[in-house]
């Protein structure tokens, strides 16, 4: 079986957001059991300058209105997983990865279709196009205009994957046209939303994907659907949520070389040693035994990142330590330093994009609180418990699916709540704070949450079973 994987970035190549983490690894999952999948991406300005080896292997076009537009192609390979670098002016013009919405909107449909002329021009016949978020929307839409009559495209099928419903991408109308990309299948789409990649993608492929089985649901109704809600109850039976995974060789506390101190769920109690070592870099009191409560993120409302802020102030009088880590809406910077300053003694927060320093904060941390107001699928809560730090999380989408809320039974990975308020917050927290006094019992929380399997594995088996439904229907 062959899969065309396309996503605007991917690692270890280019990250700015999750997505990134999927397309890096997801791919690399799938390669284990015997799937045949190339990885394309935009050939970003950023991945010519990190002296990746590549090799030119020819070169393909897309019909536009102004002269066919020429792009060039060349392969590498990540970690075993071969990758379509796709170049062209439409993406030259790019100084990022992300750009204004004009730049990126013609950016991302040059590289989607070129990506398809490139399979063509080569002979490599996929088996699936799987596509990636709105960048890679269009891929499917034309595949669903234009494969029946043609003997290169008539038994490919499509695979769609939505990673955050909100990120619809931009007014694509006249794009569309200078590309000459007609689009059918819009009936179930409201009128406003047809001229957006990521409706077009949901319309027209053959089969939806979302990142975990909660999210799936929620996006069918009008809290979480963002006016999408009846093309996605439309499609309910051609739409799965599949959890997301983490890479455990990636993420792994017994060989991290960003932690002071190694350590297994064999070992938990070496992990206190990264704690210590962590509080003593930040310049907090180095104290074993005072909770050491944390966040890392994106300062973002989504992130619910205003919960956190609120419910520590409601919880001031109780022995603890917060370390908040990430960047994002100036608004809530600013309340993070406030409240930093206003207890230096006992809060940090570090405005920076730091990856070394958040593994750190993992393997140290006592508590990592994700109180999204919604999460597709989530890593922090998956990394957390791979790392022994117990998270503290808002019942919803992926959150919903991967934390156990602990009860008197002794069961569970974590501590979950309802509303998407302070007040059910700061319950979840003070019951984390009371267990934490507890030293046998927290213990046994650490590893039950670091034995839980969230690996791709799971996930690219899920994948290979939807990828044989939509070739099986093809087939037909």
């Amino acid at each position: 079986m062959r899969v065309l994987f396309l996503a605007s970035e991917a690692t270890p190549l280019v990250k700015v957001g999750g997505l990134a983490d999927v397309a890096g690894e997801l791919p690399r999952a799938l390669r284990t059991l015997d799937l045949d999948v190339r990885l394309a991406l935009p050939f970003y300005s950023s991945i010519k300058e990190s002296g990746l080896e590549v090799e030119r292997i020819g070169e393909a076009s897309v019909v536009h209105s102004g002269g066919r537009r020429g792009a060039e192609v060349y392969s590498s390979e990540t970690r075993g997983v071969p990758v379509f670098l796709i170049d062209g002016a439409p993406i030259r013009q790019s100084e990022g990865i992300y750009e204004s919405p004009e730049i990126d909107v013609d950016k991302f449909i040059f590289f989607s279709l070129a990506a398809l002329a490139l399979c063509e021009e080569i002979g490599w016949q996929p088996g699936i196009v799987h596509a990636n978020d709105w960048h890679a929307a269009l891929s499917v839409a034309w595949l669903n205009a234009h494969r029946e009559g043609n003997s290169f495209w008539n038994e490919v099928a499509s695979v769609f994957t939505l990673h955050n419903l909100p990120y619809m991408g931009s007014d694509a109308s006249r794009v569309l046209v200078d590309y000459d990309v007609k689009i059918a299948d819009l009936a179930h789409l409201p009128p406003w939303s047809r001229n957006l990649p990521l409706p077009i993608g949901l319309a027209t492929a053959d089969w939806l994907s979302t990142v975990s089985p909660s999210y799936a649901k929620e996006i069918q109704t009008s809290e979480f659907g963002h006016g999408l809600e009846g093309l996605l109850q439309s499609r309910r039976e051609r739409l799965v949520g599949i959890l997301n995974g983490i890479d455990s060789e990636v993420w792994n506390p017994t060989q991290d070389a960003a932690l002071s101190t190694t350590f297994s769920y064999d070992d938990i109690e070496s992990r206190v040693k990264n704690k210590q070592a962590l509080q003593s870099e930040l310049g907090l009191e180095t104290d074993p035994d005072v909770p050491l409560l944390a966040m890392v993120t994106r300062l973002d409302h989504q992130k619910g990142v205003d919960l956190v802020l609120d419910a520590l102030n409601d919880v001031i009088n109780e022995r603890w330590q917060f370390i908040l880590l990430g960047t994002g809406d100036s608004a809530l910077e600013g309340r993070a330093e406030k409240l930093s300053s206003t207890h230096p003694d006992r809060i940090r927060f570090i405005n920076r994009f730091a990856p070394k320093l958040a593994r750190r904060i993992y393997g140290g941390s006592d508590l990592m609180i994700i109180p999204s107001r919604y999460e597709p699928c989530g890593l922090a809560q998956l990394i957390a418990m791979r790392y022994g730090c117990i998270p503290v999380v808002r019942s919803t989408g992926g959150l919903k699916d991967t934390v156990e809320d602990y009860d008197s039974t002794g069961q569970g990975t974590g501590f979950t709540f309802g509303p998407a308020e302070s007040g059910a917050l700061c319950t979840a927290i003070q019951r984390g704070l009371n267990l934490f006094g507890d030293k046998a019992t927290w213990q046994e929380l650490q590893r039950r949450a670091m034995m839980r399997d969230f690996s791709w594995q799971r996930s690219a088996e899920d994948y290979y079973d939807l990828y044989r439904r939509a070739l099986g229907e093809r087939s037909v």
